[in-house]
């Protein structure tokens, strides 16, 4: 009866472990968490009870004091300026990734996402440009050429076999050069006035960092804790702190420290090892030869994935389920005090916002694969066609996470910052919703054609 008990209680945690880590796995599942804590956020800070105290604990002060130094930030800037170097810094890892060995290390791959992202960045400024030039929005033109990749891959995901696998890697290397140009825009556009000396003492760091990866330093502590002083560097230099995120991660080593052949020998020699060590009726946990040729095995195996993969590996749920949602609680908390804040067409800062994501995402994306197409620069997705592509491009309109960050950078300290976020927040949903009936109603009739 024991026994049964305990394999009871065994098989049920097995069970919790297997179905938490398939909802890790669930590229939906990130998505629906950031929605989740988006509404809270809005709940939190419009509800008479709580949005008083909402945006107090945001102001509220933390820091660190040494001696009679004292380095203070608001729980927001926390977030903005230091919890977000995290979400960079993993994106700079899967952008270093995918160029090297990634859709983007293949021209003739890559030539299409990235054609359609560069289309996905400069008809949604255009639009925006248009509408704001000459007015106290102007400013915030780089807010509707972000894609959400949490939310776009969520939906795509949730399509299924609806949509071929190939429009969901394209959407994929998509996003992920979209992020790059992001991430060029806050450093080129986005940036007070530069303290150089700072800024100097950071590129030497990181060219110290690339000198290391260079000589064959796999070390991750080696890289991250000089990395912590790139940031503070970085965050006092008027260059946004989250680019020491990106730049860092392009130090990190891509190449392990075994290679894969090295790896099937030692690996086949531990296990024989593990096989003549083996005495009958004694598991490996009082088995001292066993234990250790298993550790030789974990060991090579790890030594086997790059310190970039490693870290890439490990961040990724940290940032879905963790920093991201952490963002959207923060940021997403917009006060709206009457129907008329909803009127984003009552504004030419709502109607660039909206149209650019809604209008000018779509746009961009086909007339710039239309082109690379035509010029034999690159050819349409397996199973694809140009009905499914638009329904991406609308998805493509999903900006949440990028633009509302770029939207806090434009307009910080500004009225105009609730209303930008505003209209973030309706262009994204009603993009989400384009893009699913598109490619649902798409996928139906495909069927149909098929039967």
């Amino acid at each position: 009866m024991a026994e049964t008990t305990k394999f009871s209680r065994a098989r049920s945690w097995y069970l919790i472990r297997r179905r938490r880590k398939k909802m890790l796995e669930n590229q939906w599942a990130g998505g629906a968490v950031l929605l989740i804590f988006t509404a809270v956020a809005l709940l939190l800070a419009n509800l008479d009870c709580t949005k008083e105290a909402y945006h107090h604990i945001l102001e509220t002060p933390l820091g660190l004091t040494a001696g009679n130094s004292i380095f203070s930030m608001s729980i927001e800037q926390w977030v903005n300026d230091a919890l977000m170097v995290v979400f960079f810094f993993a994106v700079g890892l899967e952008i270093k990734r995918e160029i090297i060995a990634g859709h983007l290390s293949n021209i003739k791959h890559a030539a299409l996402p990235v054609a359609a992202a560069l289309g996905g960045m400069i008809v949604p400024a255009i639009i925006y440009s248009s509408l704001n030039a000459g007015t106290p929005f102007e400013a915030g033109w780089g807010i509707p050429m972000a894609t959400d990749i949490a939310f776009a891959i969520g939906i795509l995901s949730l399509l299924g076999d609806k949509v071929p696998v190939s429009l969901k890697v394209f959407l994929t290397a998509l996003a992920i050069v979209d992020d790059l140009g992001a991430i060029l825009v806050i450093a080129l556009f986005y940036t007070t006035q530069i303290n150089l000396l700072m800024l100097g003492a950071g590129i030497a760091i990181l060219i110290a960092l690339g000198i290391m990866n260079r000589q064959g330093v796999k070390s991750v502590p080696l890289y991250i804790l000089p990395g912590i002083a790139v940031w503070l560097l970085f965050l006092n230099s008027g260059v946004h702190a989250t680019i020491a995120g990106v730049l860092l991660a392009m130090m990190i080593p891509t190449k392990p420290r075994f290679h894969k052949k090295y790896f099937s020998y030692k690996v086949g020699y531990f296990l024989s090892e593990f096989k003549l060590r083996d005495h009958a009726g004694v598991e490996v946990l009082s088995n001292d030869g066993q234990r250790d040729s298993l550790t030789k095995v974990s060991q090579i195996a790890k030594e086997t994935i790059s310190p970039a993969l490693r870290l890439e590996y490990r961040l990724s749920p940290v940032v879905t389920f963790i920093i991201m949602p952490i963002f959207a609680l923060v940021n997403a908390g917009v006060n709206i005090t009457s129907i008329s804040d909803l009127h984003i067409f009552g504004t030419t800062q709502g109607m660039g916002v909206f149209l650019g994501l809604v209008l000018g995402k779509p746009i961009g994306i086909l007339l710039f694969c239309w082109l690379t197409i035509r010029l034999k620069l690159g050819l349409l997705p397996e199973q694809a066609n140009w009905s499914t592509l638009a329904g991406v491009g609308c998805l493509g309109g999903i900006g949440f996470t990028m633009s509302i960050f770029i939207d806090n950078l434009a307009f910080g300290g500004t009225p105009y910052v609730d209303p930008g976020k505003i209209a973030v927040l309706m262009a994204s949903l009603t993009a989400a919703i384009f893009g699913t009936v598109v490619l649902t109603i798409l996928s139906k009739k495909g069927k149909t054609a098929t039967n």
